[in-house]
């Protein structure tokens, strides 16, 4: 099932024409990271994972910089990065689950022109059945207690994208396809 959010007239439309650059958002384990060199490949074009450009950046993971600087700081410093990459044509960028959150990068994803923000939908129990074994790379992981009211609070935001493909029952290859029909994609 595919939803279009620019149905919601509150939200931003797709871009006009071919978008110059895709970005893929979702929660943990909704497939961002195995869909995107898939597309980028069919594309033509580059892939990067958010994270893994942080990562390099900082010379630490995702899980050391949580632990030392807090959750705040991180999101601040992956903003910088995702508005920096924000501007590269024939990309792919898969970001971080929780990128969504900060509404600075939320709306410069939305706004940017030649940006087509889609996001991959998928249910909780898919993402932790996905994401299984990976507790020591997943920080939001760690804490159990918080994780199905932190998916409830960023399933309204990642709906906000231009488009929102439900993946839970769709392999990789069907979700790139989802994504050139909704993105109208040649």
């Amino acid at each position: 099932m595919i939803v279009r959010s620019e149905a919601q007239p509150d939200l931003p439309p797709a871009p006009a024409g071919q978008p110059r650059r895709i970005v893929l958002t979702g929660f943990m384990g909704s497939g961002k990271s195995t869909v995107g060199p898939l597309l980028a490949a069919r594309l033509g074009w580059s892939f990067l994972d958010a994270d893994n450009v942080i990562e390099a950046e900082c010379g630490a993971t995702i899980a050391e910089l949580f632990a030392r600087h807090g959750e705040a700081r991180f999101r601040e410093r992956e903003h910088g990065a995702i508005s920096r990459l924000a501007t590269e044509d024939a990309l792919v960028l898969a970001l971080g689950g929780g990128a969504i959150e900060h509404a600075e990068t939320r709306a410069l994803l939305l706004t940017t022109p030649g940006t087509l923000l889609v996001h991959l939908e998928a249910e909780l129990a898919t993402t932790l059945a996905r994401c299984r074994g990976t507790e020591h790379t997943r920080p939001i992981l760690a804490d159990q207690a918080n994780l199905a009211s932190r998916y409830q609070r960023r399933l309204p935001l990642y709906r906000m994208a231009h488009v929102s493909i439900a993946v839970d029952a769709l392999t990789p290859t069907e979700v790139v396809e989802a994504i050139f029909r909704a993105g109208r994609l040649s």
